[in-house]
């Protein structure tokens, strides 16, 4: 199950460094890429805006 970014996101780039697999894409929300993502949560940990959740 895969991670998502939700509307609540404020692009502020705190979860791209984070994920191993580069699985974040920018944008305004940034998506994520549900077949790269290996779920490790650790975009979520970092995000300000709580805008990150498990499908």
């Amino acid at each position: 199950m895969a991670y998502k970014i939700s509307d609540k996101c404020v692009a502020c780039g705190s979860c791209l460094p984070e994920c191993p697999v580069d699985a974040i894409s920018e944008g305004t929300p940034y998506l994520i890429d549900p077949e790269k993502c290996i779920d490790c949560g650790a975009c979520a940990a970092v995000c300000p805006a709580e805008a990150i959740d498990s499908e």
